[in-house]
């Protein structure tokens, strides 16, 4: 099963976007999943449920810094980080024409731009060309 799978299997059970993204890498980032699943639990529904941030661009932002953070300031981890955060964001906007959680599922506009499923395996797919 490919990440995307799982990740998708993972919303099928329950799961928000972000945690069902980046629950999906548990193993890549070697933290365990119910740590992760608890760590994104507040960002589903764009952020508290407040439809902003799309969650999934979330996971996939929190996985960068799993994988690139040194975990110490002032020894350039920062602009890396921050850097690779800018083109996950700007390249899931380009894939699914939006980030924010209302405008993909249209709200409203009632013209739906990307599904939550969609912007799961965009995410997933993301994280898996820039960082894995």
């Amino acid at each position: 099963m490919d990440r995307a799978e799982k990740a998708l299997e993972l919303r099928r059970k329950g799961y928000n976007c972000a945690q069902s993204v980046v629950c999906a890498f548990s193993d890549a980032v070697d933290v365990e999943e119910e740590v992760l699943f608890k760590i994104a639990e507040g960002f589903g529904t764009g952020m508290g449920g407040m439809q902003h941030t799309c969650g999934a661009v979330i996971g996939a932002v929190m996985l960068n810094g799993l994988l690139n953070s040194s975990g110490k300031t002032n020894n350039g981890s920062l602009a890396k980080t921050l850097g690779v955060s800018r083109q996950l964001t700007q390249a899931f906007q380009e894939r699914s024409g939006s980030t924010v959680c209302k405008e993909l599922k249209g709200t409203e506009t009632g013209k739906m731009l990307c599904s939550c499923n969609d912007c799961i395996v965009e995410a997933t797919k993301l994280v898996e060309e820039m960082l894995i």
